[in-house]
Protein backbone atom coordinates (compact mmCIF):
# COMPACT_ATOMS: atom_id res chain seq x y z
CA UNK A 1 0.00 0.00 0.00
CA UNK A 2 1.40 3.32 -1.04
CA UNK A 3 0.78 6.57 0.89
CA UNK A 4 0.07 9.64 -1.10
CA UNK A 5 1.77 12.86 -0.01
CA UNK A 6 -0.13 15.89 -1.17
CA UNK A 7 0.79 19.55 -0.58
CA UNK A 8 -2.82 20.22 0.48
CA UNK A 9 -2.63 17.59 3.22
CA UNK A 10 0.63 19.08 4.49
CA UNK A 11 -0.93 22.55 4.46
CA UNK A 12 -3.94 21.46 6.50
CA UNK A 13 -1.79 19.57 9.03
CA UNK A 14 0.44 22.59 9.70
CA UNK A 15 -2.46 24.78 10.86
CA UNK A 16 -1.60 27.38 8.24
CA UNK A 17 -4.75 26.59 6.28
CA UNK A 18 -6.98 28.29 8.86
CA UNK A 19 -4.94 31.49 8.71
CA UNK A 20 -4.93 31.46 4.92
CA UNK A 21 -8.70 30.93 4.89
CA UNK A 22 -9.21 33.93 7.21
CA UNK A 23 -6.91 36.05 5.02
CA UNK A 24 -8.77 34.99 1.87
CA UNK A 25 -12.11 35.81 3.54
CA UNK A 26 -10.83 39.25 4.58
CA UNK A 27 -9.59 39.95 1.04
CA UNK A 28 -12.94 38.83 -0.38
CA UNK A 29 -14.83 41.18 1.97
CA UNK A 30 -12.50 44.02 0.98
CA UNK A 31 -13.03 43.33 -2.70
CA UNK A 32 -16.82 43.34 -2.32
CA UNK A 33 -16.76 46.70 -0.54
CA UNK A 34 -17.02 45.47 3.04
CA UNK A 35 -13.49 46.38 4.05
CA UNK A 36 -14.89 48.38 6.95
CA UNK A 37 -16.01 45.07 8.53
CA UNK A 38 -12.45 43.78 8.39
CA UNK A 39 -11.10 47.07 9.78
CA UNK A 40 -13.65 46.98 12.61
CA UNK A 41 -12.73 43.42 13.50
CA UNK A 42 -9.02 44.25 13.50
CA UNK A 43 -9.66 47.33 15.62
CA UNK A 44 -11.72 45.30 18.12
CA UNK A 45 -8.98 42.65 18.27
CA UNK A 46 -6.40 45.38 18.89
CA UNK A 47 -8.48 46.80 21.76
CA UNK A 48 -8.90 43.35 23.28
CA UNK A 49 -5.14 42.77 23.21
CA UNK A 50 -3.84 46.26 24.08
CA UNK A 51 -6.44 47.55 26.56
CA UNK A 52 -5.55 45.07 29.37
CA UNK A 53 -1.86 45.98 29.06
CA UNK A 54 -2.63 49.70 29.26
CA UNK A 55 -4.92 49.11 32.26
CA UNK A 56 -2.22 47.08 34.03
CA UNK A 57 0.46 49.76 33.49
CA UNK A 58 -1.95 52.52 34.50
CA UNK A 59 -2.88 50.70 37.70
CA UNK A 60 0.79 50.16 38.58
CA UNK A 61 1.54 53.86 38.02
CA UNK A 62 -1.47 54.92 40.13
CA UNK A 63 -0.46 52.61 42.97
CA UNK A 64 3.10 53.93 42.90
CA UNK A 65 1.75 57.49 43.16
CA UNK A 66 -0.93 56.77 45.79
CA UNK A 67 0.72 54.41 48.29
CA UNK A 68 3.15 55.27 51.04
CA UNK A 69 5.14 52.77 53.07
CA UNK A 70 6.75 53.38 56.43
CA UNK A 71 6.94 52.43 60.10
CA UNK A 72 4.35 53.24 62.73
CA UNK A 73 5.73 56.09 64.91
CA UNK A 74 4.43 54.35 68.06
CA UNK A 75 5.39 50.67 67.68
CA UNK A 76 7.65 50.67 64.60
CA UNK A 77 5.49 48.21 62.63
CA UNK A 78 6.18 48.58 58.88
CA UNK A 79 3.00 48.84 56.77
CA UNK A 80 1.48 50.55 53.73
CA UNK A 81 -1.30 53.15 53.47
CA UNK A 82 -2.84 55.57 50.98
CA UNK A 83 -1.47 59.12 50.78
CA UNK A 84 -3.69 61.77 52.34
CA UNK A 85 -5.79 59.27 54.28
CA UNK A 86 -6.21 58.52 57.96
CA UNK A 87 -5.61 54.94 59.04
CA UNK A 88 -4.89 52.77 62.05
CA UNK A 89 -1.74 50.81 62.72
CA UNK A 90 -2.52 47.10 62.23
CA UNK A 91 -0.22 46.21 65.14
CA UNK A 92 -0.99 48.69 67.95
CA UNK A 93 -4.21 50.31 66.70
CA UNK A 94 -2.89 53.90 66.92
CA UNK A 95 -4.76 56.45 64.76
CA UNK A 96 -2.33 57.75 62.11
CA UNK A 97 -2.31 60.09 59.13
CA UNK A 98 -0.01 59.95 56.14
CA UNK A 99 2.51 62.60 55.22
CA UNK A 100 5.11 62.72 52.44
CA UNK A 101 7.72 61.50 54.95
CA UNK A 102 5.67 58.56 56.29
CA UNK A 103 3.10 58.17 59.06
CA UNK A 104 2.34 60.67 61.83
CA UNK A 105 0.22 60.30 64.95
CA UNK A 106 -3.25 61.74 64.66
CA UNK A 107 -3.78 63.70 67.86
CA UNK A 108 -6.62 66.16 68.54
CA UNK A 109 -5.68 69.83 69.06
CA UNK A 110 -4.67 70.65 72.63
CA UNK A 111 -3.50 67.11 73.42
CA UNK A 112 -0.20 66.93 75.25
CA UNK A 113 1.76 63.83 74.38
CA UNK A 114 3.52 62.38 77.44
CA UNK A 115 5.29 59.15 78.19
CA UNK A 116 4.40 57.24 81.34
CA UNK A 117 7.30 56.41 83.63
CA UNK A 118 7.09 53.66 86.19
CA UNK A 119 7.91 54.92 89.67
CA UNK A 120 9.23 52.57 92.31
CA UNK A 121 7.07 52.41 95.44
CA UNK A 122 8.87 53.22 98.69
CA UNK A 123 7.28 53.03 102.07
CA UNK A 124 8.17 55.74 104.55
CA UNK A 125 8.27 54.64 108.14
CA UNK A 126 7.69 57.03 111.04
Amino acid sequence: MKTVSSPLIALSESGLGCGLTALAFALLLGAVGLGWVVNGLLLALGFVLILPLLAFWGLRWWLKQSLIEGPCPVCGYEFTGFKGQECRCPSCGEALKTSPQGFERLTPPGTIDVEAVEVAVTVLED
